[in-house]
């Protein structure tokens, strides 16, 4: 169905809710009945970027070299339609596009950008939210908080996305067709999800050769397990929809400490030393603590995260990334084998080994006139496997929240290294460079 479809039915269903219904338009809700308890509600999300970058070696734009880039991009523009159909019947539909820049639209098709992210429905078992059941196209898993982010409430002006540690390879964008079960008992807030992730070959992108490091196998096929358990010492965390805040500008106390887990068996492969294929299991975990609340009494809070990734995908697995990458290619004729682009502003994302993501921020409420300020900082280290020395990638920011976060401005500099190889394919780190994105995000 196109998008302009999508929104006609979307246009004609609120027309017919609205007869004889109240609407709360401050928040873009139908009430469907006098107290509020069955709604409607319509959200919108829109991340507008401006960006300077120092390009990795040999990057292209348009088959010319490019040491450096500027650009402009939609990091994420959704439409949400969620309702509470009666007292115990959930539904969450989104859809919408991410990293819409003109480094997408060359060798490609400017007018596919927009797709379904999350289509689910959600039984509430039980009075007080200790068992909910739901299944569909969801962002639901297990393990981090940042695995499942609400992108709108981050904290610093992207997530750190090593947390979807199988993004855009066996799932979309981090949504995969799941089952599952989650709630809150007593202190504790849990998920368990059963999920069908899409084969390797679906995602756009022509899968690598087999070769000696592991990757995704197109090969059999298998269901994947997650869970995810925090334990919450403070205010519990709401549990409307699946996603996980990033910060509540101090209008909760959260503490959080959490683990979670993911596997799916036979989920990669590679040759062996006989140049035999050698199917591997994929398992990834997760240790953090969460931190948010107010310190002062004039609403000074402070925001603080870390977390510990532990990822096993089998031999060697690197896979470099790069966040609405700006460049189109390489002019280098030494790839990296099976470790996916390494032009434009990508670093090594994700492999087998452990890395360590942190941030700390502070939210300053009316510190410019009646805008609040939230400066923050970032640390990305790595030590993957396959790569002699660690990944580090830092960034400090401050954002200026015109409306709290429906209407924010923020400026963000990050330095990440860059990588080079020698004649034996060893993966060695180069010169580090910058990144500079202004962001303006509206939000409903």
């Amino acid at each position: 169905m196109k998008f302009s479809s999508i929104l006609q039915v979307v246009v004609v269903c609120m027309a017919l809710v609205c007869v004889g219904q109240q609407v709360r338009a401050q928040d873009a809700r139908i009430n469907l009945d006098s107290s509020g308890s069955k709604y409607v509600k319509f959200n919108f999300l829109n991340q507008v970027w401006l960006r300077y970058n120092q390009s990795n070696p040999g990057t292209t734009v348009g088959n010319e070299t490019a040491d450096n880039t500027v650009d402009i991009g939609l990091r994420r523009t959704r439409l949400v339609i969620q309702s509470q159909i009666n007292d115990r019947t959930y539904m969450f539909f989104q859809i919408g596009m991410n990293n819409f820049n003109s480094a997408y639209a060359i060798g490609g098709n400017r007018k596919n950008a927009i797709f379904i992210h999350d289509a689910l429905a959600e039984y509430r078992v039980s009075d007080n939210r200790e068992l909910i059941l739901g299944g569909g196209l969801t962002i639901a898993n297990g393990l981090s908080r940042f695995s499942q982010p609400s992108v709108g409430t981050i904290m610093t002006t992207d997530v750190p996305v090593t947390a979807q540690a199988t993004v855009d390879q066996t799932d979309e964008f981090s949504r995969k067709l799941s089952v599952f079960a989650r709630g809150q008992v007593g202190p504790i807030d849990y998920r368990v999800c059963l999920s069908d992730p899409f084969p390797i070959t679906s995602n756009g992108t022509q899968p690598p050769s087999i070769n000696t490091y592991s990757q995704f196998t197109p090969m059999g096929h298998s269901l994947q397990q997650q869970a995810y358990v925090a334990w919450q010492f403070f205010d519990h965390e709401p549990h409307t929809t699946p996603y996980m805040t990033g910060t509540y500008l101090g209008e909760r106390k959260v503490f959080n400490i959490a683990g979670g887990v993911v596997r799916q068996p036979r989920a990669m492969w590679r040759l062996g030393n006989n140049a035999d294929t050698v199917y591997e299991d994929m398992t990834l975990a997760c240790i953090e603590s969460f931190y948010d609340a107010p310190i002062s009494t004039d609403g000074v809070a402070l925001s603080a995260y870390a977390g510990f990734f532990h990822y096993n995908y089998g031999q060697n697995y690197l896979r470099f990334n790069g966040l609405m990458n700006p460049a189109t290619g390489t002019s280098s004729t030494v790839g990296m084998q099976g470790a996916g682009p390494t032009h434009g502003n990508a670093y090594p994302m994700f492999g087998t080994g452990n890395a360590v993501y942190t941030q700390c921020g502070l939210y300053v409420p009316s510190a410019i006139g009646s805008a609040g300020l939230l400066p923050y900082a970032s640390l990305f280290y790595a030590n993957w496997d396959r790569v002699t020395l660690p990944t580090a990638v830092v960034s400090v920011g401050c954002s200026v929240l015109l409306d709290k976060h429906r209407s924010k401005i923020s400026l963000d500099l990050q330095n990440r290294p860059t990588y080079t190889t020698n004649t034996v394919g060893t993966i060695l780190t180069g010169d580090r460079k910058t990144q500079v994105t202004v962001q303006y995000q509206v939000m409903l």
